[in-house]
């Protein structure tokens, strides 16, 4: 059993690493290693002809690089049990991002409460790519539950996701990929062509996870509205993959998410998703925690259930 213990034992502890600290903003993290790669290598070939094959050999490059290098470094420490544990839930944890999507979302609803509109507009813009500076308190709150449906999927569901598809390695590069898109996944001058297989690639890597993401919220909260909302606004989204857990929340809250919204002073129609434009209130944040720590759970457990399971069949 000592294969299921490798693959269970660093998911488990990972996620109660994720579960007690987060991600403290002083901490070293391998994402901001991914960002210097990605930007060197943007700095050397985002110029001159040939820019969309420049941007997908620098995309398959990293993200082989990075599933390569996990893959051999677990070989070579798995004869010392303690380091290849060590390794790997350091890993997990860094990977994770469920308690610091909470922390940052709590933030942005508290100071807004508790310091007023300017504070949480500012508190907003360090979390989210819109303009910030025009919006209302309830175009605040939407942005959050926006951001945070959307990060459950990216940033929790979509590693756990390529953790049991392809163990750490695989949950690292999925960790690129979204970093690659975060980076220059963008339909700008700049970007239009050198991040365009980066950002295909994310919407591949993120297809399964993102319908995930959106069922276990509708089953773990177990509302109907949520999922008539997954199926009529879901396709409809500007994005192939957000729609779905975005709508998701939004059934969940009977409220209305997208509408126009001004992205460095250039205005953006998304569709709504939802007819219900009400005021989310303060205290409605507390739904948003639930959900999140339940899909978290659900996912981490359902995961260790899967390979015992595949593993007592081969037994047996």
């Amino acid at each position: 059993m000592e294969p299921v213990l490798k693959f269970v034992l660093p998911l488990l502890l990972g996620y109660i690493a994720d579960l007690l600290l987060g991600d403290p903003r002083s901490w070293p993290h391998p994402v901001k290693g991914y960002g210097w790669l990605i930007r060197t290598g943007t700095a050397t070939l985002n110029k001159g002809g040939a820019r969309y094959w420049k941007g997908a050999l620098l995309t398959i490059v990293l993200c082989s690089a990075v599933f390569i290098s996990f893959y051999f470094t677990l070989i070579v420490l798995s004869g010392w049990p303690v380091v290849y544990y060590s390794f790997s839930t350091v890993f997990v944890f860094f990977a994770l991002a469920n308690k610091s999507l909470l922390q940052e979302g709590r933030e942005v609803f508290d100071i807004l409460h508790h310091k007023g509109l300017d504070a949480g507009r500012e508190r907003l813009s360090w979390i989210v790519g819109r303009d910030t500076v025009h919006l209302s308190p309830a175009q605040i709150r939407v942005a959050v539950l926006e951001s945070m449906s959307e990060n459950l999927s990216d940033g929790v569901v979509a590693p756990l996701f390529f953790y049991a598809l392809l163990g750490l390695p695989g949950m690292m590069m999925y960790k690129m990929i979204n970093t690659l898109d975060s980076m220059i996944g963008y339909k700008n001058d700049e970007y239009r062509y050198f991040g365009r297989f980066a950002a295909r690639l994310d919407d591949v890597a993120n297809f399964i996870p993102a319908r995930l993401t959106a069922l276990l919220m509708i089953l773990l909260y177990g509302s109907s509205r949520a999922w008539h909302f997954m199926v009529k606004y879901g396709p409809a989204h500007t994005s192939p993959n957000a729609g779905y857990p975005e709508a998701a929340l939004a059934g969940i809250l009977d409220c209305r998410f997208g509408g126009p919204n001004l992205y460095q002073g250039v205005e953006v129609h998304k569709p709504y998703i939802g007819e219900n434009e009400r005021n989310i209130e303060h205290e409605e944040f507390r739904t948003v925690w639930y959900l999140n720590h339940a899909v978290t759970f659900v996912m981490v457990i359902s995961i260790i259930a899967v390979k015992y399971y595949l593993i007592w069949r081969t037994l047996h």
